[in-house]
Formats: C-alpha cells, sequence, structure tokens
C-alpha cells in the first residue's frame, strides 16, 4: 500500500515536470535583455528563445519573429531543439510504460515481476528525460554567463539568463527525482533473482497424496517395559 502510494506520487511528479518542460520549449524567454550600462532606462525587452525572438514594449505591444534559417543559429540553440524535442517525446513514452507498470493499473496481470520491470523502465526514462532537459538549459546558461562577462561582447548584445532556464532547471531536477523514486519502489531483489514477497501459505489442493510413514516397533531400547500385577 505504501508503495502503491509512492508510485502515485511520483508519476503526479513526474507527469507535472514533463509538462513544465513542455513549457520550456515553447517560451521565449530564454535569454533576456541586460540593463546594464547606459541601457538602465529602455522602453522595450528583448527576448530570445530556441523558436522566435520576441520584443516586448512597456505599452504592452509584443512582436514575435521565428527563426529564418536553422542552420544559422548558434549550436546551444540547435542542440537545445534537439535536446528538447527528444525530451518531450522521451516524457510520453515514460508516461506510458509507467502508467503499465504501477500496482494501481491492470496490465501486465498479476505478473509482479513484468510490472516491476515495467515500472523501473518507467523510472529510468523519466532520468533520462531530466537529463534532456538539463543539457540545453545549463548549456545555454553557461553561454549567456560567459557572453555576460566578455569584454568582448558589446553592451547591446550582452544577454541575462530568462525565466525559462529557472523553469527548465526545475522540470529536469523534479523528473530526475520522481523518476528515482519511482524506480525505487520496484520489490527488492533476493540473492537468488527472485522477488521478496509476503507469507505465501501452503496449498494442499494441488499438492500430490503422500502414503502415511508406518508406525515404528516399540524395542526395549526405546520405552522402558513396566509388569502390571
Amino acid at each position: 500500500m505504501v508503495n502503491t502510494g509512492m508510485q502515485l506520487i511520483s508519476f503526479t511528479c513526474a507527469v507535472t515536470g514533463w509538462i513544465m518542460a513542455i513549457a520550456v520549449t515553447a517560451l521565449p524567454q530564454w535569454k533576456v535583455s541586460a540593463f546594464i550600462g547606459s541601457n538602465i532606462l529602455t522602453s522595450e525587452i528583448k527576448w530570445e528563445g530556441i523558436w522566435m525572438n520576441c520584443i516586448y514594449q512597456t505599452t504592452g505591444h509584443m512582436q514575435c519573429k521565428t527563426y529564418d534559417s536553422m542552420l544559422s543559429l548558434a549550436p546551444d540553440i540547435q542542440a537545445a531543439r534537439a535536446l528538447m524535442c527528444l525530451a518531450i517525446f522521451m516524457g510520453w513514452l515514460s508516461c506510458t510504460v509507467s502508467c503499465c507498470g504501477m500496482k494501481c493499473t491492470t496490465c501486465a496481470g498479476d505478473d509482479r515481476r513484468a510490472k516491476a520491470g515495467i515500472a523501473l523502465s518507467g523510472g529510468v526514462l523519466f532520468i533520462l528525460t531530466g537529463l534532456c532537459v538539463l543539457i540545453p538549459v545549463s548549456w545555454t546558461a553557461n553561454t549567456v554567463i560567459q557572453d555576460f562577462y566578455n569584454p568582448n561582447v558589446p553592451l547591446m548584445h550582452k544577454r541575462e539568463l530568462g525565466q525559462a532556464i529557472y523553469l527548465g532547471w526545475a522540470a529536469a531536477v523534479i523528473l530526475m527525482i520522481s523518476g528515482a523514486v519511482l524506480s525505487s519502489t520496484c520489490p527488492l531483489m533476493e540473492r537468488g533473482g527472485r522477488y521478496r514477497r509476503g507469507y505465501i501459505g501452503r496449498s494442499f489442493a494441488n499438492s500430490p497424496a503422500t502414503a502415511p510413514d508406518p508406525p515404528k516397533p516399540i524395542t526395549s531400547n526405546s520405552l522402558p517395559l513396566k509388569e502390571y500385577v
């Protein structure tokens, strides 16, 4: 019962992290304008994502434009596109596999070994999904920080970390922790390769009938003989 509750909680958290990863992929706030130097007061904010650039003005008007050519993009943006799309697919696959391996579902019947293996596979897939989200987010953050402290980069081209970066880190942590918890709820293995189960009573319905043991003869060595008058 405890493992079932832990599976439900970890699966719910993992699905939440997957939805957050989808939001990170769509959001353009990966890089935002840095207000430094003479750019302290400005009437517009520039956002740079992996799919488009947006300019948000203080009047509430916003204009977005997708990238014209994929080959002209920076390597970190190209890698972020591929890894985030892979993370979304792996997240969907993880949800499907985990649903089949959870104890509250009827998939795989009553075969505990099969359900435990499926649940373990789903947990590992969630961990890999978190890594696919963590790599592009951290790579982009490293690029932004290096350009920010690089004196050769003009002030107008310097950027800061956007909200999507922090959301991506949170999604990656949730996915990896949820996947680890989901994997740990599988039955433990014994030395002989068998799963630990509860007490299994002996069934005599299908056991073959055996003849009773013949009575042992009474000898003088086993029981003392007494004389009765």
